[in-house]
């Protein structure tokens, strides 16, 4: 399961999550321990984020 990171590592002003890769710290922090359906639940996290109200894209 590939990592979500696009190597823009900023977070956002509430600290919500990363505006690059839109998951939390704890999410980036135990990407490497997670099974592949713990990474799948967060991938589907971060599709809801990005295409939330509020969220940003970063360039």
């Amino acid at each position: 399961m590939p990592s979500p990171c696009v190597s823009v590592c900023r977070m956002s002003e509430d600290n919500r999550w990363c505006e690059g890769c839109f998951r939390t710290l704890d999410e980036i922090a135990q990407w490497s321990r997670m099974s592949d359906a713990e990474k799948r639940a967060v991938w589907v996290l971060i599709e809801q984020r990005a295409a939330g109200p509020g969220a940003s894209t970063v360039s």
